[in-house]
Order: C-alpha cells, then sequence, then structure tokens
C-alpha cells in the first residue's frame, strides 16, 4: 500500500472518529436510555472503519518494519539455497557476485541418491567416500533412502564434488552419475535482498530459509500481531471511548471553567 493511500485511510477513520464523537455530544438531547444506542452505534461505526480502513494498515506493519531494517547499514541477510546441478551453477555464482551488495556465497554440501542400501553397501560406502576426493570435509550415508550426504571444505565446487564421485562411480559399477541436490548459502547486504531474489528468480530458485535483521523483524512483528478480528474489535472499542469522551465534553469543560474561574478568584483573594 502506497503512501498516499494509508494517509487517506486514516484521516477516512478520523472523520469516522469526528462523526462519533459528534453524535455523542447530542448526549443532552436525547434520552439517558438512548446512550446505550449511542454506544452501540459508536461501537459499529469503530469496527466498520477498522475493517474497511485501518486493518489493511495494519497488515502491512510487516512489510513496514523490514523495509525499515533494510535501509539500516551494515546489516546482512544470509539465504540457504537448495539447488541442484540442473541449475547451471557457475552462471548463478556469477550473477549473484557481480550484483551490488554481495557479501559471500558457498556450496556446502551435495546430496546423491542412489538405492536402498543393504547394511553391507552401507558399511562399504561409509568406508569410502571419505577416500574419494580430499574435498569431502564430511559425509553421512541413509541406508533406507539411498542417500549420501556430502559435507564439502572451504571454497570447494559442488561440480567438482560431483565429478570425482561420478569418476569413482564409474570406476566400480560403469555408470556416471550427474544429477545431486546442492546446499548452498548466499550472504548479502540486506539493501539489497529484492535484487537477489530476482536474480534466483531468473534461475528457477527461491531461498529455502532466510537468516538476518528482516527475517527476525518479520517473524518478531508477526508474533506480536493481533488477529485481524480482534484488531477489529479494538477499533470498535475505540470507537465506544470517542463516544463517552462526546457525552461527558460538555460537562467536562463546564468543569473545567469552573475550577479555572475558582482558582482566579482564590489567586486574587
Amino acid at each position: 500500500m502506497d503512501i498516499i493511500t494509508t494517509i487517506i485511510y486514516i484521516i477516512l477513520f478520523i472523520v469516522m472518529m469526528i462523526f462519533v464523537f459528534s453524535i455523542g455530544m447530542l448526549r443532552k438531547y436525547m434520552p439517558k436510555k438512548e446512550i446505550i444506542l449511542v454506544l452501540i452505534v459508536a461501537f459499529l461505526i469503530g469496527s466498520i472503519g477498522g475493517a474497511f480502513f485501518l486493518e489493511p494498515i495494519y497488515q502491512e506493519m510487516p512489510s513496514v518494519v523490514s523495509t525499515l531494517e533494510r535501509s539500516m547499514p551494515n546489516n546482512e541477510e544470509t539465504l540457504y539455497l537448495d539447488l541442484s546441478t540442473s541449475n547451471d551453477l557457475n552462471k548463478l555464482k556469477d550473477d549473484l557476485s557481480s550484483t551490488e551488495g554481495f557479501k559471500s556465497y558457498e556450496e556446502e554440501s551435495i546430496a546423491i541418491t542412489l538405492w536402498t542400501f543393504s547394511d553391507v553397501e552401507k558399511d562399504y560406502f561409509e568406508e569410502i567416500v571419505g577416500n574419494i576426493d580430499s574435498g569431502y570435509k564430511n559425509y553421512t550415508v541413509n541406508a533406507s533412502t539411498g542417500k549420501i550426504t556430502i559435507e564439502l571444505e572451504d571454497n570447494y565446487s559442488a561440480l567438482q564434488a560431483l565429478k570425482s564421485f561420478s569418476d569413482w562411480y564409474k570406476l566400480v559399477y560403469g555408470e556416471t552419475l550427474s544429477y545431486a541436490q546442492v546446499q548452498s548459502v548466499l550472504v548479502i547486504d540486506a539493501s539489497c535482498l529484492d535484487k537477489f531474489e530476482q536474480v534466483l528468480l531468473n534461475h528457477g530458485v527461491v531461498a529455502s530459509k532466510m537468516e538476518g535483521p528482516i527475517h527476525d523483524s518479520i517473524n518478531s512483528t508477526n508474533s506480536s500481531m493481533v488477529s485481524s478480528t480482534n484488531f477489529v474489535l479494538i477499533t470498535g472499542a475505540i470507537g465506544v471511548v470517542v463516544a463517552i469522551i462526546g457525552i461527558y465534553f460538555d460537562s467536562v469543560v463546564v468543569y473545567h471553567r469552573r475550577l479555572k474561574k475558582f482558582l482566579e478568584t482564590k489567586r486574587k483573594r
């Protein structure tokens, strides 16, 4: 929602509250039993105004907070990417590194799915995988899913890791492997998040997880926000309060004048 629309909505709600206030000030011209009706009308007007004018603005609060966080200097956002070797990983890395706000990009691990392993096969892979490539930092073998997950040394390419494994696999099993899942971590300047999301989208990639001040602020704001129904009830209550102020406004003014006159008289004495 743009700023002009937001201002218009707020002004319209204020106009509705002025109307409620005016209704309250008519109390002296109506029977006392009608005061309940005035409060009911005030609640309905406040609820309707809140639902149509304030609630859309309220729902934009996480976006507003995230925008403020993006404008803060030196904020970093970390994006976790689930990729595959079917993506052009080199082109993706080049595009990311050439985008303003780039901090770092690291391919942390690859996951290769084969077949469901027997206990003997599981023991074999657990013994042999670590000897295939010195770029493998750590690895796990899941027998039930047939997945071998390999953590990579710093600055080691996922494509290099897959090629090493594929060369070994061809030597042992006579077949090549060309596909693996890749887990990568991208660190960027938070103010440039939109640019990087667009670059990723151009490659058909969406971050699976985000960490940083923007993500934290959105989560914090969402957790502190009341539901739409409760928000509308609150604006209805505001309408009732405004009506009560209108009902007793004349009495307060009269009391204030009397008090002021009394203090002035006392001061003269």
